[in-house]
């Protein structure tokens, strides 16, 4: 229940507003009361504190994510991964710092739309240090990479520039939006930026596509659809030209038909500089999270003077193109706790085996196959607590590890296991 003023004005009478849920008969009752269940034994909160992966603490700040070795370990299996897959695909990598300019966020145009989203650096007085040299902690990555771009490295003939990085960004979201690590102040992207021809577009394109849906495979994610995210005509908020958007519909249109995917068209949902496509995925509780993205940029090469070299030696103007598979790395964990339940697969499970020596004469037999199985690349552990095997069983079940191996006197002996899963 909340309070309300009759007709919003305050000088009225005080009501009570009163929220209430119906169902049109009992077994979609039975059936949100399971969903109910289902979602308190699934939060990634408690499972993410209950594993031991993350924490949050009010000194260090709300939406500030502190990561243990076990979660820190989990995000760069999946970063491993990722980067593994872009380097077969020609991608390069890259760093950035985490600060930059106002001026740089200023000729993007981001300034002009996110200012109060982003964090001021070194402003004992704000206004005059923002409005003088004052810097930010960037909220995103795409006007860095032009720089890269504009170096005369990339100056080249055949342009096919693919830069790849895992980019730390900052945004001041407010203290009612947060929500675990669907939601934060500071989170890690895996956006990449290619700069392309207008007319190798289409194909680059389908390739972001095609490696964003292996990515997805890969994660065992299925439940998936498309949204094409494009401007509302109606509004003046978006830069560019007309032409320049037409033309990214166009590819964007052209990619999901090519591929048989299944897409919808979100007006509206277009950012301020450039159409996109999002991969909006329905979790194991049927709710809907916004994921891997791509989006065309003719503007921003335009707003930073970005060319290359064509062929018969004039200079061109390259397409842009932003594509994150992950979209937010915290994001993507959170929702992959939730859908897992907490049990990673094999290659994913920060700890993939435990062993469990029965009594102290197996711990020395148990730790020095541990360090075997460690120079193998194996994620392994012994546990020493010098429990009963039962509660070892228990400890290590509640802790979702996926290979137990019980060390008996038997085990020591023939060298052999006794395995469960």
């Amino acid at each position: 229940m909340a309070c309300a003023y009759w007709r919003g004005n305050e000088t009225k009478a005080q009501l009570q507003r009163i929220y209430a849920r119906a169902w049109e008969n009992p077994e979609q009752l039975a059936e949100y009361k399971r969903r109910k269940e289902e979602a308190l034994k699934r939060d990634h909160c408690k499972l993410g504190k209950k594993l031991g992966l993350f924490i949050f603490t009010d000194i260090v700040g709300a939406g500030l994510t502190l990561w243990t070795p076990k979660g820190t370990l989990l995000r760069s299996l999946l970063e491993d991964f990722l980067k593994k897959e872009q380097l077969k695909r020609g991608y390069l990598p890259v760093l950035t710092p985490h600060i930059a300019m106002v001026d740089l966020f200023k000729t993007s145009g981001h300034w002009q739309q996110y200012k109060e989203d982003m964090f001021a650096l070194m402003a004992e007085d704000e206004t005059a240090a923002m409005d003088e040299e004052g810097f930010v902690l960037k909220p995103m990555n795409c006007p860095l990479r032009t720089q890269l771009y504009n170096s005369a490295l990339y100056l080249c003939l055949r342009l096919r520039i693919r830069l790849a990085e895992f980019g730390t960004v900052s945004r001041y979201e407010q203290s009612g939006e947060l929500g675990g690590l669907t939601r934060v102040r500071g989170f890690r992207v895996d956006d990449s930026h290619l700069f392309v021809t207008p007319e190798q577009l289409d194909a680059e394109f389908l390739n972001v596509v095609d490696l964003i849906l292996s990515v997805f495979k890969s994660l065992q994610l299925k439940d998936f659809k498309a949204r094409l995210s494009f401007r509302d005509p109606s509004s003046d908020k978006y830069i560019g030209c007309d032409e320049a958007w037409e033309k990214s519909e166009g590819a964007i249109r052209r990619a999901v038909e090519d591929l048989g995917m299944n897409y919808f068209e979100g007006i509206g949902e277009a950012g301020f500089d450039g159409l996109k496509l999002d991969f909006i995925f329905q979790d194991a509780l049927e709710r809907e999270w916004q994921l891997a993205t791509v989006q065309v940029y003719y503007n921003l090469p335009e707003r930073f003077d970005l060319e290359s070299v064509a062929e018969e030696g004039t200079r061109q103007r390259p397409v842009m193109i932003h594509r994150a598979p992950f979209g937010s790395l915290e994001r993507l964990i959170g929702i992959l706790i939730e859908e897992y339940a907490g049990y990673f697969p094999l290659w994913l499970a920060p700890v993939q085996a435990r062993l469990l020596p029965v009594k102290e004469q197996q711990l020395d037999f148990a730790t020095e196959v541990v360090g075997k199985m460690r120079e193998l690349g194996i994620r392994v552990e012994v546990d020493n607590s010098g429990d009963r095997l039962g509660q070892l069983i228990r400890n290590a079940e509640k802790e979702k590890i996926p290979v137990m191996a019980v060390v008996r006197a038997k085990e020591v002996e023939t060298n052999t296991w006794s395995i469960r899963l």
